[in-house]
């Protein structure tokens, strides 16, 4: 999975400083299909945000007016994706941000500070 190793941090440039090969672009594509929903973004805000760094699905559930079986359906796509993790204590799961994964996402679509994007030249400041 995109993020879970040094390995993948060295075969995988950032999007602005090498093109993506076919793998990585299919692995990425995945993540970001799993952050194209609202729903899933307000759940990976919520769990991210949370004091104590986790939180029960019983406390996600409420937020919402969908069914307790969509919105683990949605759990499981960002689980499936990389974004979170979890544990289930008791008849309740808890769920986590997985940072190394959020970390990734944010290295792969920054640019080095400063650094014009290929082929352009630095922006300058517009004329009052």
């Amino acid at each position: 999975m995109l993020g879970r190793s040094d390995e993948a941090d060295a075969c995988c440039p950032g999007l602005l400083s090498a093109p993506l090969d076919e793998g990585q672009a299919v692995e990425l594509a995945k993540v970001f299909k799993a952050l194209g929903d609202p729903v899933r973004l307000r759940l990976l805000s919520m769990i991210a945000s949370r004091a104590g760094g986790e939180v029960c699905v019983c406390d996600l559930t409420p937020a919402f007016d969908l069914s307790q079986p969509t919105i683990s359906h949605h759990l499981k796509l960002l689980r499936q994706a990389g974004l979170i993790d979890c544990e289930r204590r008791g008849t309740w799961v808890y769920y986590w941000l997985v940072p190394e994964m959020t970390d990734r996402l944010a290295s792969i679509l920054t640019r080095p500070a400063g650094e014009p994007l290929p082929g352009r030249a630095p922006a300058t400041a517009a004329a009052p």
